[in-house]
């Protein structure tokens, strides 16, 4: 069977490997052949950062997570060959023709016209689990600091959960466009304007009552968050760090008695049927972040428009024969 493989930093290659044997996984171990899946933003640093030369090649398939298909074999009591699931990939990643994965993170699919949006689950999945932690958004005041596709999930949701106002920034005006059709209220492009001071202005000088972070991948946007917050405010950190520490502006954090939340890893059996069902009665749209559909065998082409921002991708969809 084909894989996508990372054999160096910016370079993914398909390379034939063998198809696993069930017989050599435990209990509850299923085998899908994959329909579609999708590069995460946490897909990046596999593929751009160096890593130490003995690391290469990764380990096949690496290291895209979002992945539906039909289950062809299987060693669990849940799962039979036919059915229809999303699931987390193990052992081999979700870039491949088939993956292994396990039935306590395997869900079966719901009906709906539109594959490729049920796919989204997955990531909508995470920000299900982040919101739970949030309480309730009834008459806030939201900024969201980034709109790839996590961000512009996230406008959706907290647009949906009530809140007064939805704030979505970016430095890049095409995803800003999508912001507004997924029902953020104002946009900013904090390239171009001074970010504290807009906030400032749109909230007639309250700020924020919760700000999420869903750039990630540096440290500096986490202090930009305190700026925006007023006292007693909440920060979510939701994008995925690059950097084991970051230099926090601690006595802001103190002083304004921040609540601080880290999010990541949902709760599999409860958030992404949660996530299928807001996607499938349309509650849900997720439709407008899904700019790009390619064959997985194009998976270099991929990432390259993921990190470049080529073509004004947002999400790109990996299709398999």
């Amino acid at each position: 069977m084909k894989a996508g493989q990372i054999v160096a930093p910016h370079h993914i290659e398909i390379v034939d490997i063998d198809k696993p044997n069930l017989e050599d996984y435990p209990d509850g171990t299923v085998i899908i052949k994959t329909l579609h899946s999708a590069i995460c933003g946490s897909d990046m640093p596999s593929f751009v950062l160096e890593q130490p030369t003995d690391s290469y090649p990764q380990r096949p398939g690496l290291s895209i997570h979002e992945a539906i298909g039909v289950v062809t074999e299987s060693k669990s009591k849940r799962f039979k060959t036919g059915d229809e699931v999303l699931a987390l990939p193990r052992q081999i990643g979700g870039c491949s023709e088939y993956f292994l994965s396990d039935e306590s993170v395997t869900v079966p699919l719901v009906e709906y016209h539109r594959k490729d949006c049920i796919l989204m689950a997955q990531p909508l999945g995470t920000v299900v689990w982040a919101c739970r932690k949030l309480g309730n958004l009834l008459n806030l005041d939201v900024v969201i600091l980034g709109q790839g596709p996590m961000g512009l999930l996230f406008s959706h949701m907290i647009s949906n959960l009530g809140a007064k106002t939805v704030i979505a920034t970016d430095m890049v005006d095409f995803r800003l466009e999508i912001s507004k059709q997924m029902k953020a209220t104002h946009t900013i492009n904090c390239a171009n304007e001074d970010l504290v001071t807009t906030v400032r202005e749109i909230t007639d000088g309250r700020m924020a009552d919760l700000v999420i972070e869903v750039v990630g991948h540096q440290t500096e946007t986490i202090n930009t968050c305190l700026k925006l917050l007023k006292r007693s405010g909440t920060l979510l950190a939701f994008g995925v760090p690059d950097d084991e520490v970051y230099n926090f502006d601690f006595a802001e954090f103190f002083r304004k008695n921040i609540n601080f939340i880290g999010s990541v890893s949902p709760d599999v059996q409860n958030d992404f049927p949660l996530a299928m069902d807001m996607i499938a009665q349309e509650r849900m749209d997720v439709s407008p972040i899904i700019t790009h559909h390619l064959p997985f065998t194009a998976a270099q082409k991929g990432y390259e428009m993921a990190l470049h921002k080529k073509d004004e991708a947002i999400k790109i969809v990996f299709d398999y024969p």
